[in-house]
């Protein structure tokens, strides 16, 4: 195999594990956020605060997955 082909298998799979794993969590803060105010709705304010919280930080990961696919890409 030469090294662009290497360069893109890494970058597919620098793509698809940064994509795979925040879809995971972002559900899952969805998931236990929805629940959580389903057996409190009290503390809606907050709990909507902190998932929007939590899933911009998931965001970011899969943002800075995207940023070293192109460094892989591009180096």
């Amino acid at each position: 195999m030469n090294p662009e082909t290497l360069k893109l298998i890494a970058m597919g799979a620098t793509i698809a594990v940064g994509a795979i794993a925040p879809g995971i969590a972002m559900g899952m803060i969805g998931s236990k956020s929805v629940e959580a105010i389903g057996r409190n709705p009290e503390t809606e304010n907050a709990v909507r605060t902190a998932m929007v919280l939590g899933l911009a930080f998931v965001e970011s990961l899969a943002i800075f997955s995207l940023v070293v696919a192109l460094i892989i890409r591009f180096v």
